[in-house]
């Protein structure tokens, strides 16, 4: 395996019931992530059951057979560790971080909570953390500007029917048609072994981490006919673009540009990502230097352009910015899409290409200097692509992008008639 995107040591193994176990072994410091990633989130939601992958990130925390209503939290912050959880189209994963002498601790409460969540799961229980998701979604999305910009460019970016057309945090009326049953049947679907993968780095020897993982997860029962997500990776062009103007109460004009490219992990994403870099990527961009500093039109910290890393779809690359005071909405759209168009039409410099890189070696290997941030870089390879080793690729594949190539990809991907605007304009001003 390459040193230059992952030199540590990767030893794998797969449990009987399918559970597949990652071990990477790091003696530098005596602590021990664990990181559970299940091959469930928005997208394999069927029509009626959006949100439902979101709801279980928050259900895992209120007690399964062995374990009482928060005594997960209790037990690892207890202990020194830290915990969470987090969910998005592709996967919902749970992530521990603890001193490595707790490491069988986490194994056995991760274990408890994927084989006996349901038995645990209570009326009451559903209909609080039920409205917990439903207050998140008012208090992240509803009432705060421009924080629906999400749940409204992915009905654009994709049709109807297709796996990523609807945001994880899912509808208000389908969170509440749901009954227990129905949640119920939902974790035995898709939270079973193997639909799993467990990843452990740190300060662990793998023999005994194997023997651990069989221990408290090798009696689960797998599940042999687990449905698998829609087919997502063809999106019919409308050869026309996408629009969708708000008016909100939000402090000034906002414009999202985005485009459907590559899915995340081919080679066309790695030229997607090296392009967003050399957008949106500091103070040193080709937008911030044009629309920022150069005509002035958008607020310095608002600049932004970059990949949304879905991986069963064209995920998309998103452009925006937000415009300086006097700036209309048409004025602020008129210069981002000078600047795509410029890219689409006269590709990038050596100099940008280089600065790019430099930018996303840096946070590449500030994802991998913890062991929390290796540990869930495996477990993505793992579920995604079926190995972890890939994740060794990912930093060579960023430094292999050509200027060629980023103009080639910008000319194919960054076409008007495929492109979707969404605008923010504050109430006064309409």
């Amino acid at each position: 395996m390459t040193e230059t995107g992952y030199p540590w040591p990767i030893e794998t193994t797969r449990l009987d019931n399918g559970l597949r176990v990652v071990v990477s072994a790091d003696q530098t410091a005596p602590v021990v992530a664990v990181n559970l990633w299940y091959d469930v989130g928005s997208r394999h939601e069927p029509a009626g059951q959006t949100g439902f992958a979101h709801l279980f990130e928050h259900l895992m925390f209120e007690g399964s057979v062995n374990v009482a209503k928060t005594e997960h939290m209790q037990l690892i912050q207890g202990s020194g560790g830290s915990l969470n959880a987090t969910t998005n189209p592709d996967r919902t994963n749970y992530f521990n971080t603890v001193p490595a002498e707790h490491l069988e601790l986490v194994l056995w409460l991760e274990a408890d909570r994927m084989g006996g969540l349901v038995p645990a799961l209570t009326q009451e229980t559903l209909d609080n953390q039920r409205e917990v998701v439903k207050n998140e979604r008012r208090q992240r999305y509803e009432n705060v500007p421009y924080g629906d910009a999400w749940l409204r460019l992915l009905p654009l970016l994709y049709p109807p029917g297709h796996p990523y057309h609807h945001a994880t945090i899912g509808s208000m009326a389908d969170l509440n048609a749901a009954d227990l049953g129905t949640f119920q049947a939902f974790h035995s679907t898709y939270y079973a072994p193997n639909n799993a993968v467990l990843t452990v780095v740190g300060d662990v020897t793998p023999s005994d981490v194997f023997a651990l993982a069989d221990k408290y997860f090798g009696a689960l029962a797998s599940r042999p006919d687990i449905p698998a997500a829609p087919d997502g990776h063809t999106v019919a062009p409308t050869g026309m673009p996408a629009r969708d103007t708000v008016t909100a109460d939000v402090p000034s004009p906002r414009v999202y540009l985005a485009h459907r490219t590559h899915p995340f992990g081919s080679a066309g994403y790695d030229a997607v990502t090296v392009l967003a870099a050399v957008l949106g990527g500091g103070r040193g961009s080709r937008l911030y230097q044009r629309i920022a500093d150069g005509a002035r039109l958008a607020q310095p910290d608002t600049v932004a352009a970059y990949g949304v890393d879905l991986a069963h779809a064209p995920a998309p690359l998103i452009v925006t910015g937000t415009a300086r005071p006097g700036v209309t909405a048409d004025e602020l759209e008129a210069g981002l899409v000078e600047v795509l168009d410029e890219v689409a039409t006269g590709g990038v410099t050596e100099v940008e290409l280089d600065r790019a890189k430099a930018l996303l070696t840096t946070s590449w290997w500030r994802q991998m200097s913890t062991v929390d941030g290796r540990a869930d870089t495996l477990g993505r390879y793992a579920t995604q692509f079926g190995d972890p080793a890939r994740a060794a690729d990912r930093l060579p594949g960023w430094l292999a992008v050509t200027a060629a190539d980023v103009a080639g990809l910008a000319s194919e991907a960054l076409r008007s008639q495929d492109r979707v605007i969404l605008t923010y304009l504050p109430e006064e001003s309409a």
